[in-house]
């Protein structure tokens, strides 16, 4: 199992753990805390809202978007807290895991009555090796 994927067990397993606690509704940002706070309990070195850099035209932007949580270094968590996604929070985290150049990241909607619903997988370019949600 890669590295990657270990992780995103790890995360997949605090966020069904925050999920039962808090259930859903409550704001992104609370949610991003108490998120940051379990994986940090298990050992993982986690970053908030940390800026993703853009090139334009040979100009470089620092700060042009933000992530939520990078874990470890290696994986890349959006959170949302909405009652159902839409297709363009999947493709903004496609696009920060290509800026950041990071293989896997999770798209975790805390709104949802069921957290196992809430999860999507985002791969750029990681080998699949049977990860399921629980």
């Amino acid at each position: 199992m890669s590295k990657e994927n270990a992780i995103s067990r790890s995360v997949v397993d605090a966020a069904f753990k925050i999920h039962v606690a808090l259930g859903p509704g409550l704001l992104e940002s609370v949610y991003e805390q108490v998120l940051a706070f379990e994986l940090r309990k298990r050992g993982h070195r986690v970053e908030t809202q940390i800026p993703i850099a853009i090139v334009y035209e040979g100009h470089r932007f620092d700060d042009a978007f933000r992530a939520d949580l990078v874990v470890d270094d290696k994986l890349i968590v959006e959170l949302k807290s909405v009652e159902k996604v839409s297709p363009v929070h999947s493709k903004q985290l496609l696009t920060y895991l290509r800026l950041s150049d990071k293989r896997l990241g999770l798209l975790i909607n805390f709104g949802e009555a069921r957290i196992k619903e809430g999860i999507t997988r985002m791969v750029n370019g990681l080998a699949e090796d049977g990860f399921s949600a629980p």
